[in-house]
């Protein structure tokens, strides 16, 4: 198994995420931020913690930042501190660079520094929220090239019990049905669980149920028009 390594620099509430969410996957995950306490809450949860400015040029050096496979730079509203390190992080000629922004005018000048993996989590949560807004029935979406999107999206009323078969997604809506995530229950010591197992590349046999959660590839248009029809 390859082992990955990554740097986060900056703690708040993403960095923090990103940086349990790799160590839970097995990566090695260094941890920085200026903020002690912070350092100490997570400190057990991966490989290494460090209290440290990384606007440091020697701070930084001592990390053996190039030996990273990627560092993320998640320190937000403090434009000076994301700049610098930045910058520090390509003189010291680290591999991979994300930034997380959250100024229109931090990714034009991270542009202008030649960082193309820009992150911008607000954004995509509006997005998301404001598509959840308008179709109820969407749990989350992924947005692809060409418009198209991965969406999740609760079954709608009209399709409970028909097989994948008679609905024929693809001709009818344009829509591709890439998976089904449906709910079992299951005995574990005696006790029963509610499981959610996939089921991929669905057969036309299948039937679909009130609990199914579709996983669909298309455009958003074509996906709300489905589900206006089948609501």
């Amino acid at each position: 198994m390859i082992s990955h390594k990554f740097a986060i620099i900056g703690l708040g509430s993403f960095g923090l995420s990103v940086a349990k969410n790799l160590a839970q996957r097995g990566a090695e995950v260094l941890a920085i931020d200026q903020n002690e306490e912070i350092i100490e809450r997570i400190k057990d949860e991966v490989a290494y913690a460090i209290t440290m400015d990384s606007t440091d040029i020697k701070a930084l050096t001592s990390q053996n930042i190039a030996e990273m496979d990627a560092v993320l730079v998640a320190i937000g509203e403090n434009t000076e501190g994301l700049l610098f390190t930045t910058i520090l992080l390509l003189e010291l000629k680290a591999k991979r660079i994300l930034a997380r922004v959250v100024t229109h005018q931090q990714r034009l000048i991270l542009q202008r520094l030649g960082i193309e993996e820009i992150v911008a989590p607000e954004d995509m949560v509006g997005m998301i929220t404001a598509e959840r807004l308008i179709n109820p029935n969407m749990n989350s979406s992924m947005a692809l090239p060409d418009e198209h999107h991965i969406v999740e999206l609760k079954a709608p009323r009209k399709i409970f019990k028909k097989t994948v078969g008679e609905m024929n997604f693809l001709e009818s809506y344009d829509l591709d049905l890439i998976a089904i995530k449906r709910q079992y229950d299951e005995y574990f010591e005696g006790k029963k669980k509610t499981i959610e197992h996939l089921i991929k590349s669905p057969s036309p046999d299948i039937i679909i149920e009130s609990s199914d959660i579709l996983i669909m590839l298309g455009r958003i248009d074509d996906t709300n028009k489905f589900v206006e029809i089948n609501s």
